[in-house]
């Protein structure tokens, strides 16, 4: 078998690949480098270039000779070889017959335990989200940023009243869902370390599952210090792009939850890896995924097989918010596996065991994201902050 062509597939808000081979097997993969997919589609096509005429079942072969025949690598580029190796993955389960979780060892547990997003522009909308999720039989929820997900407003509040509003809005929502329904806090990189050190503490009555990237993650020595002074578990991770970033963490015990990008990361091959780097360590796994449909049943193959998984988070829409109710990209799947209870089944069809709908990228035609369309919150002073 050999592969005949590596295509970028812009649908949507979403970047796939399809790559397919001359025994009429196809297989598709997702890049998670969302802000940068114009960069990302162009390193898919220079990496088909290499990849067509080969054989598509040497992945790991494959994989190391994207990353290391040039030595500069980045987002962009390490989002078109974890869609390409998503991709790969794909052909080979479909090749055998098998689901990938297969030829990664066999799943140990056969559905995961979901998060799904909780949105907001006020206290009131939290509590109300919260308490929706958790009567659609959620028993966790996530994305819940106690700062707000408002990117209109100017920005301006002193250190004691801003600290104190996010402590009161998760004991709001603690109180909301009881101790049944698990709270993942994302901080979306907001704070400087004296402050994530504050919310932290003032928070931790109630108890929180994680703290997630409450500094900015590219400073793992920050958040290392953060996570030395709190008694709330760090996960970060979601911005990595390769397996050293990971080992850092581990090694400075920065995050005890290691949120792996599957389509950012390096793909299903750098996932595994980063997941038994972890599992030495006796750190978990809570893959990251708030793109689309493919980088979804890439997450599900690893969270079969790991044994240090955590939880998945599950990106449902916040209609105000987002513009959408249910889970990103799932119109365009056949027959994709409903929530039930909190958990998800494992897909067991060959391959990601998910198909695309045929004519699904015309039905869905693309939606840019331009820089200048992105609302960047403003600060009183002039400045910008993350959100």
């Amino acid at each position: 078998m050999k592969i005949t062509s590596v295509e970028p597939i812009f649908a949507d808000i979403f970047l796939f690949v399809r790559i397919t081979t001359d025994k009429g097997i196809v297989g598709y993969g997702e890049c998670g480098t969302w802000g940068h997919y114009d960069a990302a589609a162009a390193a898919i096509q220079r990496f088909g270039r290499f990849l067509e005429g080969q054989d598509p079942t040497t992945i790991e072969r494959h994989w190391n000779v994207m990353l290391r025949a040039n030595h500069y690598t980045g987002a962009a580029i390490n989002g078109a070889v974890s869609a390409i190796d998503m991709a790969l993955w794909d052909i080979k389960g479909k090749a055998l017959g098998v689901p990938v979780h297969e030829l990664l060892g066999g799943r140990m547990r056969d559905r995961v335990r979901l998060y799904a997003w909780v949105k907001g522009r006020s206290a009131d909308e939290f509590v109300e989200q919260a308490q929706m999720r958790k009567e659609q039989g959620f028993t966790a929820i996530g994305h819940l940023n106690p700062l707000m997900d408002d990117a209109d407003s100017v920005h301006y509040r002193s250190h004691a009243s801003q600290m104190q509003a996010g402590a009161e809005l998760v004991e709001r929502v603690r109180k909301a869902v009881g101790l049944e329904v698990d709270i993942c806090l994302e901080l979306h990189r907001r704070l400087s370390v004296p402050e994530a050190i504050t919310l932290a503490r003032l928070v931790e009555p109630s108890l929180p599952l994680f703290y997630e990237d409450p500094v900015k993650p590219a400073s793992i020595p920050a958040m290392a210090r953060v996570a030395e002074k709190i008694a709330i578990p760090i996960a970060t991770g979601e911005r990595f792009i390769n397996i050293q970033q990971f080992q850092e963490l581990l090694d400075t015990r920065a995050a005890e939850y290691l949120r792996v990008s599957v389509g950012v990361c390096g793909g299903i091959t750098a996932a595994k890896k980063i997941a038994a780097m972890a599992e030495a360590s006796d750190a978990q796994i809570v893959p990251h995924n708030p793109v689309g449909p493919i980088g979804l049943a890439a997450c599900l193959q690893i969270d079969a097989v790991i044994p240090n998984f955590a939880i998945q988070e599950y990106p449902l829409g916040t209609p105000h918010i987002d513009q959408r109710t249910g889970l990103a990209g799932e119109d365009m799947l056949v027959d994709f596996p409903k929530a039930e209870g909190g958990f998800l089944a494992i897909p067991d069809g060959p391959g990601l065991g998910v198909e695309l709908r045929p004519g699904f990228e015309e039905k869905f035609p693309r939606r840019e994201r331009p820089i200048q369309n992105i609302k960047m919150r403003a600060h009183f002073d002039g400045s910008v902050v993350d959100h």
